[in-house]
């Protein structure tokens, strides 16, 4: 499991499902109290709940929040650090995707798009920073390779990921020395749940990854597992997409 993170505190967005749901367990697995927060993943975040707080009682809360709404960063926080008392590790992980065509973007998809992806990991980290300067602490933003190499139809997410990539460069200037900031840039992990990509797309995808597979949730989680412990990383991005970034 590698480095140790007892007596920690990881909140982690978009922490109830999927790739989300794998980083709270990593980071759980190696000693840290972890919030996971969500949206509408309800069923999800208390099933993972209960899970964690049967390994290790009073290690773990799940909290609702829609971070596109007002204040709802701040209050995120600070319902961390009233549950568990300090923060370590923030994960900025929620994200909202799908296309968005030039000639067919509409503003309500900008304002989803770059809110979910670059404005709520902003302002919730702009909310942490103070506890985590006063732990020494870490955030890791997980970005996407696409933030480089644009995705053919998906422009507004694109742009937001690019942003993201530039607030964790920005960010670890402003936050050094207390805080350090990275970030991990997947490639294909997990296929979309709604079949965004048809097969012959997905053959595409995996044809022009090096490694001839796509990833797992898991080796997303290992990455931030990774950046959390290693203390004199920080302003990097870690491509973790079986070298297809290489290709692309």
């Amino acid at each position: 499991m590698g480095e140790s993170l007892d007596g920690r505190v990881a909140l982690v967005t978009g922490g109830a499902r999927r790739v989300g749901a794998a980083i709270v367990r990593r980071l759980h697995a190696a000693g840290a109290r972890v919030a996971l927060h969500y949206r509408d993943s309800g069923a999800e975040a208390q099933e993972l709940e209960a899970e964690l707080e049967a390994a290790r009682a009073g290690s773990a809360a799940r909290l609702c929040r829609d971070l596109l709404e007002p204040g709802a960063a701040e209050a995120l926080v600070a319902e961390v650090i009233d549950r568990f008392g300090r923060l370590d590790v923030l994960v900025n992980n929620a994200s909202i995707f799908y296309p968005g065509k030039i000639g067919r973007i509409e503003p309500r998809q900008w304002d989803e798009l770059v809110g979910s992806n670059l404005r709520a990991p902003l302002f919730v980290a702009q909310a942490a920073a103070p506890y985590l300067k006063a732990t020494c602490g870490v955030i890791v933003n997980i970005t996407d390779i696409h933030a480089e190499r644009p995705l053919r139809g998906f422009t507004v997410y694109t742009v937001a990921k690019a942003g993201l990539a530039a607030l964790t460069r920005s960010l670890a200037l402003e936050l050094a020395p207390e805080v350090r900031v990275n970030a991990v840039a997947p490639g294909a992990i997990a296929w979309p749940d709604d079949g965004k990509f048809d097969n012959a797309e997905r053959r595409r995808i995996v044809e022009t990854t090096p490694l001839g597979r796509i990833g797992s949730p898991a080796d997303i989680a290992q990455a931030v597992h990774f950046l959390a412990t290693a203390p004199f990383v920080t302003g990097q991005t870690l491509a973790v997409d079986g070298g297809r970034s290489v290709f692309l």
